[in-house]
């Protein structure tokens, strides 16, 4: 069986006893904030499939990995978008997959700004894996050696004010806190909990072929300290940029990106740790992927 690291034993506390950040990180929000708030979905004149795959830590074993998947697009010309959202969350012996559908809204408050109000609703699972633990002693009950999962409900609402030029947002992800019981782990206080999320960007005009984008994030969830997201990338005629940011508590960060044709995009990003985990890990890792299709004529969102 696979020997797991004193980390990873320390995170699957942190996964089943703590109420911490539970919802999955990444870097290059500003090119999927879908999957941060609802009410984004259909704010863009086409259907957009986007890949996050984030590599945590690397050096170390039995570091996090997360792969997200999302689709969303408008389904009647500036009213209604609808979108879903799949995510596998996995760190050593733990694993946390989501599914979400998402509706929203769209107002137009003037010809230049609109509204739009989100929900969503789907399920999570929590699983941990007993064989891949070795323990040290052999007789603890505290886990036992089997594959235990457990699948609660789970409810999202957003809303997302947006022009040419800027927008500004406000999520609520688990706003129903409910808990997942597994029975390794029936002591344990493993209840959802609500996360709160602000976005805001503005999209600056720096010329010809050139404009600048910084965007920011700012996540607090009961009873962690705040943490805020700085970032900011410049693009060369909306086809090639590059950027950089800063995570409180956490890591600095660097992105390239290329979009062919106006329909694939790639973006990648690396992550320097500024905590400690530094002296154990050589950096995070961020591979984007996303698809446009069936696109209209025109668009209201700044960050195309």
């Amino acid at each position: 069986m696979k020997k797991i690291k004193l980390l990873s034993l320390a995170l699957l506390a942190t996964c089943c006893g703590l109420k911490a950040q539970q919802l999955p990180l990444y870097s290059q929000y500003m090119l999927n904030d879908f999957s941060m708030n609802p009410a984004v979905a259909g704010t863009q004149p086409y259907f957009d499939i986007k890949s996050d795959n984030r590599f945590q830590w690397m050096g170390i074993t039995d570091a996090p990995r997360t792969y997200i998947l999302t689709l969303d697009g408008p389904i009647t010309k500036q009213h209604i978008g609808i979108g879903t959202y799949v995510f596998t969350d996995i760190t050593g012996p733990t694993r946390r997959t989501g599914f979400t559908t998402a509706y929203s809204y769209h107002m137009k408050l003037t010809k230049d700004l609109n509204l739009s109000l989100g929900l969503a609703a789907g399920i999570l699972q929590f699983a941990v894996d007993g064989q891949a633990i070795t323990l040290v002693q052999q007789n603890d009950q505290a886990l036992v050696n089997q594959f235990e999962s457990a699948i609660v409900p789970d409810f999202a609402a957003g809303v997302y004010l947006y022009s040419s030029k800027f927008y500004v947002g406000i999520a609520a992800p688990q706003i129903i806190p409910f808990k997942a019981k597994l029975n390794s782990f029936a002591d344990a206080n493993d209840e959802m909990v609500t996360h709160f999320y602000a976005t805001a960007g503005y999209n600056f005009d720096l010329g010809t072929n050139f404009s600048l984008e910084p965007c920011v994030v700012a996540k607090y969830v009961n009873p962690a300290p705040p943490q805020f997201d700085l970032g900011a990338r410049v693009l060369y005629s909306h086809k090639v940029w590059i950027g950089a940011g800063y995570r409180t508590l956490d890591a600095a960060y660097a992105m390239i990106g290329y979009t062919y044709q106006q329909n694939l995009t790639i973006g990648f990003s690396y992550d320097y740790p500024l905590t400690d985990i530094n002296k154990y890990s050589t950096g995070t890792t961020e591979l984007f992927i996303g698809i446009k299709f069936n696109k209209q004529k025109t668009a209201d969102h700044p960050m195309m």
